[in-house]
């Protein structure tokens, strides 16, 4: 049973820069509910000091020297241990957060984060709730209302073509030598995909996207 059963929630930190980790460290010395027990400087160490204390949270650099903060969250959540990986990091890159998120981290904070809310980020990740550093936030929720990006087939644009050049569907059978039903299956497709009920809206909303080349 970790000290957690008695308020206090067991953490190491692991940092490649020792002034950064001493600074960590030095604001969660106050914390009571919070007990720094051990600390590393590469991702490896992390690792190890999990192996040996299964503490209930690590809080880890992202970009250090042996293995980097994404590799030891895999490793770590592949233990058998319930250690809560909480990423603390200067990097709010679209690309660090999702491998740092894909790899298995609870948590993704940035280095200008205060005292009280690393703190409350690490009583949140004991509990095994996600936490984001606002801009991390800000960025994951604009990432997901982007339009996915859509892919049409070569024969998909080439019928879309077609209909931009104002031709019928036995127009583009005969233009593309294919039968009209086909035709209609294609155009069906391309409407499915760009979210669109009618050829004019399809048309325009592809060359808005780029699928279709301007004339």
């Amino acid at each position: 049973m970790t000290d957690t059963a008695y308020g206090r929630i067991r953490v190491v930190v692991v940092d490649d820069h020792a002034v950064m980790r001493a600074g960590v460290i030095a604001l969660l010395a106050d914390e009571p509910t919070i007990e720094i027990v051990g600390e590393g400087s590469d991702g490896r160490e992390g690792v190890g000091l999990v192996e040996r204390l299964a503490p209930d949270v690590a809080l880890l650099d992202l970009r250090m020297p042996v293995l980097d903060g994404v590799a030891a969250t895999t490793e770590i959540v592949a233990l058998p241990v319930a250690t809560r990986v909480l990423i603390l990091t200067t990097y709010d890159t679209d690309a660090e957060i999702e491998r740092a998120v894909e790899a298995g981290a609870v948590g993704y904070l940035l280095k200008d984060t205060t005292r009280e809310q690393l703190a409350d980020a690490i009583r949140s990740a004991a509990r095994g709730e996600t936490v984001l550093a606002p801009k991390v936030a800000e960025r994951l929720v604009a990432r997901m209302r982007r339009p996915e990006p859509v892919a049409l087939t070569a024969r998909e644009r080439e019928v879309l073509r077609a209909v931009a050049d104002g031709l019928s569907n036995a127009e583009i059978g005969r233009r593309l030598v294919i039968g009209e039903a086909t035709v209609k299956t294609h155009l069906l497709r391309v409407f499915a995909k760009l979210d669109v009920s009618d050829r004019t809206r399809a048309v325009v909303v592809a060359l808005e996207r780029g699928l279709l080349a301007r004339s």
